[in-house]
Protein backbone atom coordinates (compact mmCIF):
# COMPACT_ATOMS: atom_id res chain seq x y z
CA UNK A 1 0.00 0.00 0.00
CA UNK A 2 2.89 2.32 0.76
CA UNK A 3 4.22 2.25 -2.81
CA UNK A 4 0.83 3.43 -4.10
CA UNK A 5 1.28 6.70 -2.26
CA UNK A 6 2.80 9.74 -4.01
CA UNK A 7 6.60 9.62 -3.98
CA UNK A 8 6.83 12.62 -1.64
CA UNK A 9 4.56 10.90 0.89
CA UNK A 10 6.62 7.70 0.68
CA UNK A 11 9.80 9.68 1.27
CA UNK A 12 8.23 11.58 4.16
CA UNK A 13 7.16 8.34 5.86
CA UNK A 14 10.66 6.87 5.39
CA UNK A 15 12.46 9.88 6.86
CA UNK A 16 10.01 10.13 9.76
CA UNK A 17 10.52 6.43 10.50
CA UNK A 18 14.30 6.78 10.43
CA UNK A 19 14.16 9.75 12.79
CA UNK A 20 12.00 7.80 15.25
CA UNK A 21 14.11 4.62 15.07
CA UNK A 22 17.40 6.48 15.65
CA UNK A 23 15.95 8.72 18.34
CA UNK A 24 16.90 11.81 16.27
CA UNK A 25 20.40 11.67 17.76
CA UNK A 26 22.21 12.82 14.61
CA UNK A 27 19.55 15.45 13.90
CA UNK A 28 20.01 16.80 17.43
CA UNK A 29 23.76 17.03 16.87
CA UNK A 30 23.24 18.75 13.53
CA UNK A 31 20.98 21.37 15.13
CA UNK A 32 23.39 21.91 18.03
CA UNK A 33 26.30 22.42 15.63
CA UNK A 34 24.31 24.92 13.55
CA UNK A 35 23.38 26.88 16.69
CA UNK A 36 26.86 26.79 18.19
CA UNK A 37 28.97 27.39 15.10
CA UNK A 38 26.87 30.24 13.72
CA UNK A 39 25.24 31.69 16.84
CA UNK A 40 28.33 32.81 18.77
CA UNK A 41 31.70 34.46 18.27
CA UNK A 42 33.92 32.73 20.85
CA UNK A 43 34.87 29.08 21.16
CA UNK A 44 33.71 28.83 24.77
CA UNK A 45 30.32 30.32 23.94
CA UNK A 46 29.92 27.98 20.97
CA UNK A 47 30.57 24.96 23.16
CA UNK A 48 28.17 26.31 25.78
CA UNK A 49 25.42 26.67 23.18
CA UNK A 50 26.08 23.19 21.81
CA UNK A 51 25.73 21.71 25.32
CA UNK A 52 22.37 23.45 25.81
CA UNK A 53 19.41 21.13 25.21
CA UNK A 54 17.36 23.95 23.72
CA UNK A 55 17.31 24.50 19.96
CA UNK A 56 17.84 27.99 18.59
CA UNK A 57 16.97 29.71 15.32
CA UNK A 58 20.00 28.40 13.41
CA UNK A 59 19.27 24.88 14.57
CA UNK A 60 15.61 25.03 13.55
CA UNK A 61 16.43 26.40 10.11
CA UNK A 62 19.19 23.80 9.62
CA UNK A 63 16.81 20.97 10.54
CA UNK A 64 14.13 22.23 8.17
CA UNK A 65 16.59 22.31 5.28
CA UNK A 66 18.14 18.96 6.22
CA UNK A 67 14.83 17.12 6.49
CA UNK A 68 13.51 18.82 3.37
CA UNK A 69 16.54 17.83 1.32
CA UNK A 70 16.38 14.24 2.53
CA UNK A 71 12.68 13.90 1.73
CA UNK A 72 12.89 15.58 -1.68
CA UNK A 73 15.97 13.55 -2.66
CA UNK A 74 14.33 10.26 -1.72
CA UNK A 75 11.18 11.24 -3.61
CA UNK A 76 13.22 12.06 -6.73
CA UNK A 77 15.15 8.81 -6.41
CA UNK A 78 11.88 6.87 -6.15
CA UNK A 79 10.47 8.67 -9.20
CA UNK A 80 13.58 8.18 -11.35
CA UNK A 81 14.70 4.68 -10.43
CA UNK A 82 11.92 2.90 -8.51
CA UNK A 83 11.48 1.06 -5.22
CA UNK A 84 14.44 -1.32 -5.51
CA UNK A 85 16.88 1.53 -6.11
CA UNK A 86 15.33 3.44 -3.23
CA UNK A 87 15.74 0.45 -0.91
CA UNK A 88 19.38 -0.05 -1.96
CA UNK A 89 20.08 3.65 -1.48
CA UNK A 90 18.64 3.63 2.03
CA UNK A 91 20.75 0.64 3.02
CA UNK A 92 23.96 2.09 1.62
CA UNK A 93 23.18 5.57 2.91
CA UNK A 94 22.86 4.33 6.46
CA UNK A 95 26.24 2.61 6.34
CA UNK A 96 28.12 5.29 4.40
CA UNK A 97 26.92 8.22 6.48
CA UNK A 98 27.83 6.47 9.72
CA UNK A 99 31.32 5.69 8.48
CA UNK A 100 31.61 9.37 7.56
CA UNK A 101 30.38 10.25 11.04
CA UNK A 102 33.33 8.51 12.71
CA UNK A 103 35.92 10.38 10.64
CA UNK A 104 35.95 13.42 12.98
CA UNK A 105 36.73 11.05 15.85
CA UNK A 106 39.72 9.76 13.89
CA UNK A 107 41.20 13.01 12.62
CA UNK A 108 40.24 15.62 15.23
CA UNK A 109 41.01 15.82 18.95
CA UNK A 110 38.08 15.81 21.40
CA UNK A 111 37.28 19.30 22.65
CA UNK A 112 35.75 18.07 25.90
CA UNK A 113 38.03 15.50 27.61
CA UNK A 114 35.07 14.14 29.59
CA UNK A 115 32.60 14.30 26.71
CA UNK A 116 30.79 11.47 24.98
CA UNK A 117 33.04 11.45 21.93
CA UNK A 118 36.15 11.28 24.12
CA UNK A 119 34.69 8.36 26.10
CA UNK A 120 34.18 6.43 22.86
CA UNK A 121 37.88 6.63 22.10
CA UNK A 122 39.69 7.26 18.85
CA UNK A 123 39.14 4.63 16.14
CA UNK A 124 42.38 3.45 14.60
CA UNK A 125 43.30 4.47 11.06
CA UNK A 126 43.52 0.80 10.05
CA UNK A 127 40.02 -0.03 11.27
CA UNK A 128 38.64 3.16 9.70
CA UNK A 129 40.32 2.36 6.38
CA UNK A 130 38.77 -1.11 6.38
CA UNK A 131 35.36 0.43 7.12
CA UNK A 132 35.74 2.94 4.28
CA UNK A 133 36.86 0.32 1.74
CA UNK A 134 34.07 -2.04 2.79
CA UNK A 135 31.30 0.53 2.58
CA UNK A 136 32.52 1.81 -0.80
CA UNK A 137 32.86 -1.63 -2.37
CA UNK A 138 29.69 -3.19 -0.97
CA UNK A 139 27.82 0.08 -1.45
CA UNK A 140 28.72 0.16 -5.14
CA UNK A 141 27.59 -3.45 -5.49
CA UNK A 142 24.22 -2.89 -3.81
CA UNK A 143 23.53 0.27 -5.79
CA UNK A 144 24.51 -1.36 -9.07
CA UNK A 145 22.13 -4.27 -8.58
CA UNK A 146 19.53 -1.81 -7.34
CA UNK A 147 19.51 -0.16 -10.74
CA UNK A 148 21.28 3.09 -9.88
CA UNK A 149 23.29 4.46 -12.84
CA UNK A 150 27.11 4.18 -12.55
CA UNK A 151 27.47 7.97 -12.52
CA UNK A 152 25.14 8.18 -9.54
CA UNK A 153 26.96 5.37 -7.75
CA UNK A 154 30.40 6.96 -8.06
CA UNK A 155 29.29 10.52 -7.30
CA UNK A 156 27.07 9.47 -4.41
CA UNK A 157 29.67 7.33 -2.67
CA UNK A 158 32.64 9.62 -3.20
CA UNK A 159 30.90 12.93 -2.54
CA UNK A 160 29.02 11.52 0.43
CA UNK A 161 32.21 10.36 2.10
CA UNK A 162 34.23 13.43 1.08
CA UNK A 163 31.60 15.74 2.59
CA UNK A 164 32.97 14.83 6.03
CA UNK A 165 36.14 16.81 5.43
CA UNK A 166 34.63 20.32 5.03
CA UNK A 167 32.66 19.67 8.23
CA UNK A 168 35.88 18.70 10.01
CA UNK A 169 37.67 21.81 8.76
CA UNK A 170 34.79 23.95 9.99
CA UNK A 171 34.79 22.19 13.38
CA UNK A 172 38.54 22.70 13.76
CA UNK A 173 38.18 26.39 12.96
CA UNK A 174 35.13 26.97 15.15
CA UNK A 175 35.82 24.90 18.27
CA UNK A 176 39.29 23.43 17.81
CA UNK A 177 38.26 19.79 17.47
CA UNK A 178 35.30 17.45 17.65
CA UNK A 179 32.39 16.56 19.89
CA UNK A 180 29.58 14.03 19.62
CA UNK A 181 27.49 16.76 18.02
CA UNK A 182 30.11 17.21 15.31
CA UNK A 183 30.01 13.47 14.58
CA UNK A 184 26.21 13.62 14.30
CA UNK A 185 26.34 16.66 12.05
CA UNK A 186 28.91 14.95 9.82
CA UNK A 187 26.62 11.94 9.48
CA UNK A 188 23.72 14.15 8.47
CA UNK A 189 25.74 16.09 5.90
CA UNK A 190 27.07 12.85 4.37
CA UNK A 191 23.56 11.42 4.13
CA UNK A 192 22.18 14.54 2.46
CA UNK A 193 25.05 14.82 -0.04
CA UNK A 194 24.82 11.12 -0.88
CA UNK A 195 21.07 11.25 -1.51
CA UNK A 196 21.31 14.49 -3.52
CA UNK A 197 23.98 12.98 -5.78
CA UNK A 198 21.87 9.87 -6.38
CA UNK A 199 18.67 11.82 -6.97
CA UNK A 200 20.12 13.81 -9.87
CA UNK A 201 21.87 10.87 -11.55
Amino acid sequence: ALINLPSFSVALVIVASLVVVTGAMAEDGFADVADGFFGAQSQDRRLEIMADSRVGAFGVVALIFALGLRVSSLAALFDHHGLIALSAALLVCGALSRVAGILPLVFLPPVRPGGKSASVGRPSVVVTTIAVVTVLSLGALFLFFGGVPPRGISSGLLLGLASAFPVMVLAQNKIGGQTGDVAGATQQVAEIVFLLALSVA
